[in-house]
């Protein structure tokens, strides 16, 4: 498996190595994995052009890596634990076994109209299983998924499935966001309608049953079209350097601009990160609470802790929803050991409850971590007191 640093000066260790022979290191973690072929050269970068490439020669499926080498010791344990919007909904779990035979269902039904190697597929979609599920089966078939957060406009979502030309676009009928529900269909409706020419089909999976205008020649309900497809599907063998996924920036500094990141390179290092920054132990929760629309949901929700064998959280809801206590109550109940949200949470959460978090036992937590954005002093200290409480780790 994955090294995982126990000591800080294991850590100097580990990173001179690195320094002094990041081939060899990265090799190294990259051997823990499964692969097709192995490959020929592990790096090669020309910082001027610029061009970097990881694993020239190596080929791999990396839900290979997420799912099917973890069924031998891991298939009963919990590979996503999903938390509703609403708090009086049971939580929802899928075992690795479970998750494989619904990723495969959802790749059989893309496969089956149509979607094949290297097609783009546009996701936006709340925070449900399900979108965890249709982004690895576009990685088993090697389609490339572009997921785009489901608050943005219909025509920022038109812009980025033009930029892509992607091939069908996955939604679901509404988003169940704090009190409110939210009209994503309709969304994608008038997204499609602004000029995107290269979408073929749009998959709904129906969350609340709520009213929304269908086109029979384009519209394709979930539960139709996958539910009923085999649960096998052989994964496609990738390049290293083969797509994975496309990713837009806010375009708050002028036009969206597409992320790629690759197979190999991608696969070995997000899995190395998660396990050294979040100390991550077999039997341990995790819960990122970002979304996954973000770097940080892709990395850090799905593919980082999957490909460590972990359990991982998703959250449908937002952090103040019915109450400011809704994290800490969340925390509490299924004994989390890694906890990660943004400082924009935190001080929202320090506004509504500044002693909220002493009404929780949250004696489970072991690391505790902030991603996004800087965070500010005051937040800091509140959340180290809060819910470190001397023994988590920030």
């Amino acid at each position: 498996m994955t090294l995982q640093i126990k000591s800080i000066e294991q850590y100097h260790e580990v990173y001179k190595k690195s320094v002094d022979d990041p081939e060899g290191f990265w090799a190294e973690q990259a051997e823990t994995f499964l692969w097709h072929q192995k490959w020929h050269t592990v790096l090669k970068n020309d910082f001027t052009t610029p061009d970097v490439r990881w694993f020239e020669g190596g080929k791999l499926n990396i839900t290979e890596n997420c799912l099917d080498r973890h069924i031998a010791t891991k298939g009963d344990q919990t590979a996503i634990l999903w938390e509703s919007n609403e708090a009086y909904e049971p939580s929802i779990k899928y075992t690795y076994k479970q998750l494989l035979a619904e990723v495969n269902k959802c790749a059989n039904a893309l496969k089956k109209q149509g979607v094949k190697k290297g097609d783009r597929i546009c996701f936006y979609m709340p925070m449900i299983p399900q979108v965890a599920i249709a982004m690895l089966a576009c990685a088993r078939i090697g389609a490339i998924h572009s997921v785009v957060f489901a608050g943005f406009s219909a025509n920022a979502l038109a812009d980025r499935i033009k930029d892509s030309e992607c091939k069908m676009v996955i939604c679901s009928d509404y988003n169940r966001r704090g009190p409110k529900n939210i009209p994503v269909k309709e969304v994608v409706d008038d997204a499609i309608a602004m000029g995107c020419d290269s979408v073929e089909k749009v998959l709904v999976y129906q969350t609340t049953g709520g009213k929304v205008k269908w086109n029979a020649d384009l519209d394709l309900w979930w539960h139709e079209t996958v539910d009923g497809m085999s649960p096998e599907c052989a994964a496609e063998s990738m390049d290293a350097e083969d797509m994975l996924f496309i990713l837009y920036t806010s375009g708050s500094t002028g036009k969206p601009k597409g992320v790629v990141h690759t197979c190999g390179g991608y696969m070995v290092y997000t899995c190395y990160s998660f396990k050294n920054v979040f100390q991550y132990q077999d039997g341990d929760v995790y819960w990122c609470t970002a979304d996954v629309g973000w770097i940080t949901g892709h990395s850090y929700i799905i593919y980082g802790p999957l490909l460590a064998g972990a359990t991982t959280m998703m959250f449908e809801g937002v952090p103040g929803h019915p109450d400011a206590g809704r994290f800490w109550h969340v925390c509490e109940k299924h004994r989390v050991n890694q906890f990660y949200t943004a400082p924009t949470a935190i001080r929202a959460l320090m506004a509504a409850g500044w002693h909220e978090p002493e009404k929780y036992d949250l004696s489970s937590l072991r690391v505790i971590g902030s991603v996004g954005e800087p965070i500010n002093e005051e937040a800091w200290h509140w959340y180290d007191d809060k819910l470190g409480r001397g023994h988590a780790q920030l």
